[in-house]
């Protein structure tokens, strides 16, 4: 791996770290601005801020179909992970359903495996299922691994956990068509500022009250759309140029530090149930992960 790659995937690596921060800011800002007018501020003030590092975007460089696909892929998850984290139903289930939007390091390595036709060892069975467990694990709540904890849960705000696993999916796709398709350019700018507008509309639509700006929400909300933006960024330059099986094994432990600063960033105390399927996500990642690499070359 070349200077340049092994940079793009240093900028993927902060992409993670920053991201780690997304989950506890969102709800924080959510609940006192609401999940439709939260939601749109903050991607609002993360389109602005990527004008200004980015530039305007330059169009003509991409095809019309990647467009289309890696916008439409993007907005959608956008909305899935927003609103999944605005429509929970308490702080703790927040972080919860955050953990069912984890899945997609996992997908997103199945996804190259498919796409580069890349070679895969056995690893990659007990990878994918110790990971699926895992969220079944946390979603099952203190009861730990149970089928009627799951359906319980789950019963309970079936919209918040859809919407999580459905982003999952939407975002390994949104790789995959990124890395395969954008011919190194980096259209997140203007992806941004589609997700603002289309969040404002569904604020227009929705009976939510006027938004009322404090100092401390405002300094939140500045904090996660600028997390936000730059993660993006610098996420969308590691997928193209890095080492995005790497890339996607390193988001495995996203988990783990994101939960971590949810936890303290909205004072909430979560079971040992809950970081026994945490840790068993993360583990199961990084057994897909493995899988592919003992197998082949990774990609990059």
């Amino acid at each position: 791996m070349s200077s340049a790659n092994r940079l793009a995937t240093l900028y993927g690596v902060v992409a993670i770290v920053l991201w780690s921060t997304i989950v506890g800011l969102i709800r924080s800002v959510t609940e006192q601005l609401g999940a439709y007018g939260g939601a749109a501020l903050i991607y609002t003030v993360g389109a602005a801020l990527l004008l200004v590092l980015l530039g305007r975007p330059r169009l003509r460089s991409f095809s019309r179909g990647y467009l289309a696909a890696a916008g439409a892929l993007f907005v959608v998850y956008e909305f899935c992970l927003s609103l999944s984290l605005g429509f929970a139903q308490s702080r703790a289930q927040a972080i919860e359903v955050a953990i069912v939007n984890y899945l997609w390091p996992c997908f997103t390595v199945l996804l190259a495996i498919a796409v580069n036709r890349q070679p895969v060892r056995w690893m990659i069975v007990p990878g994918v299922l110790l990971a699926l467990a895992g969220i079944a694990w946390v979603v099952g709540g203190e009861a730990g691994l149970s089928v009627a904890g799951v359906q319980a849960n789950v019963a309970a705000n079936p919209l918040s956990y859809g919407l999580a696993f459905v982003g999952a999916v939407l975002w390994a796709c949104y790789c995959a068509v990124t890395s395969r398709y954008s011919k190194g350019g980096n259209g997140v700018a203007l992806f941004f500022s589609l997700t603002a507008l289309a969040m404002w509309g569904a604020y227009g639509l929705s009976n939510e009250p006027a938004l009322q700006l404090t100092l401390p929400v405002s300094l939140e909300l500045l904090a996660a759309g600028s997390a936000t933006a730059v993660g993006y960024a610098l996420w969308n330059v590691g997928i193209v140029r890095g080492n995005l099986t790497l890339l996607a094994t390193a988001s495995n432990f996203t988990p783990v530090l994101s939960t971590l600063f949810a936890a303290v960033w909205l004072s909430t105390q979560l079971s040992l149930a809950f970081w026994q399927g945490v840790a068993m996500v993360c583990l199961g990642s990084l057994l897909c992960w493995l899988a592919t690499r003992g197998a082949g070359r990774a990609t990059g």
